[in-house]
């Protein structure tokens, strides 16, 4: 028997979209989540710019956006920047309570699968449930076909004892003692007396040392002149940040079992923002009609393979700051970028620069040896990554 039409494993950011969409455009389809945890969505705040998403796709995402500001900051040593343009957050308490709301009956949580193929899960319990597709959307695993370095963070949610004074989002403050690759500070104003802090790195290794993470979260804090009175939540991650690979012998590695989100590679190369990405799958998959596991991987593994194709500007990037560029002279890379046009930088994150754009990105001259430059670029070999991944699903 049939127990769904479409079973999404793992309540995730990406599959929770998916089932959200197809519950608008598709509502007899019949869409089973099975989540292993206690709720959907994890312990995570995912981010995104207005610019990021089209008009539309801004429209159907919007009950999910828990707080949205009308521009961000960035701070280095020698810049210090106010940008024009949407942010949007949310978080997961605001994914779960969405999703109980409009998905009453499609989901189950508390539920381990320990087989998963392209049209039935097998449970712990032994049970087994059949599907016309299965979509794998638990997160990502490491792959030998990727090149991976790690864009890791630890963050508190803290009440503070007096409102500090921000009116929009520090994205980026770099203008502390950077160790361990390229180090800055997020911080996000959720209201007056409200604050989400990260430490973040872009490293070569994935490795996290939480109390370190909250210790310098604390003391950035004083430096600012915040009080923290409590800290209502902690959550952390690492990010892939992908400097090459192959990514046809990304999906022939692993059978063929339709996947999604970070699972299916589908994230920007060098911020690790998933989100919109998210949404245009979900977009896709509301108008696909076949279901049967074929069409569905086809589809999934065609957008992965489109995007890959489409950002392959951004992994040489990201060769550039992780190969040509020492780990402590990362951060003039990023401080001479967020030096360039609101517009560029907006269609950085969106993941569309046009050859003008990346003519300008690459013009000057780089704050990195030529011959490390050049060799990043022009001689570069896909290396495995021996670490793993622990991420948001």
């Amino acid at each position: 028997m049939i127990a769904a039409d479409l079973i999404l494993v793992g309540g995730g950011l990406a599959n929770t979209l998916i089932a959200l969409r197809l519950a608008d455009k598709q509502p007899s389809l019949r869409v089973l989540i099975l989540e292993q945890a206690s709720a959907i969505g994890g312990n995570h705040t995912w981010s995104f710019h207005g610019t990021d998403l089209t008009p539309r796709q801004n429209d159907w995402v919007k009950p999910l956006v828990q707080y949205g500001w009308d521009c961000y900051e960035v701070r280095f040593p020698k810049l210090q920047r106010t940008l024009p343009g949407t942010y949007f957050s949310t978080t997961s308490e605001r994914l779960d309570a969405v999703a109980r709301e409009r998905l009453s009956g499609r989901i189950r949580t508390g539920v381990h699968v320990v087989e998963l193929q392209p049209d039935h899960v097998v449970l712990a319990d032994g049970s087994r449930l059949a599907g016309r597709a299965v979509i794998d959307g638990r997160g990502a695993k490491i792959n030998p076909h990727l090149d991976v370095r790690f864009q890791k963070f630890v963050g508190q949610v803290v009440q503070l004892q007096k409102p500090h004074g921000l009116t929009a989002p520090i994205i980026m403050d770099a203008t502390l003692p950077q160790h361990d690759g390229y180090r800055f500070l997020y911080t996000l104003p959720f209201d007056e007396h409200t604050l989400l802090i990260e430490d973040t790195r872009y490293s070569d290794s994935p490795d996290i040392a939480p109390v370190a993470y909250e210790n310098a979260i604390n003391r950035y804090a004083e430096d600012q002149g915040w009080s923290i009175s409590s800290v209502l939540r902690k959550e952390n991650g690492v990010l892939p940040v992908i400097l090459g690979g192959d990514i046809q012998a990304f999906w022939d590695a692993t059978p063929p079992i339709p996947r999604a989100g970070l699972q299916a590679g589908l994230f920007h190369p060098a911020t690790g923002y998933s989100l919109a990405n998210a949404v245009r799958l979900a977009d896709q998959l509301a108008e696909l009609h076949d279901w049967s596991a074929g069409s569905v991987y086809r589809l999934t593994r065609e957008t992965s393979e489109r995007l890959w194709g489409r950002t392959g500007f951004y992994r040489v990037l990201n060769r550039m700051l992780f190969l040509a560029a020492d780990s402590h002279d990362r951060r003039r890379v990023l401080e001479r970028f967020y030096g360039l046009s609101s517009g560029l930088i907006a269609r950085f994150y969106a993941g569309n620069n046009t050859l003008l754009d990346k003519l300008r990105i690459l013009s000057g001259k780089p704050p990195v040896k030529l011959t490390r430059a050049y060799s990043a670029v022009f001689s570069y070999k896909p290396a495995t990554s021996p670490a793993s991944l622990r991420t948001h699903p």
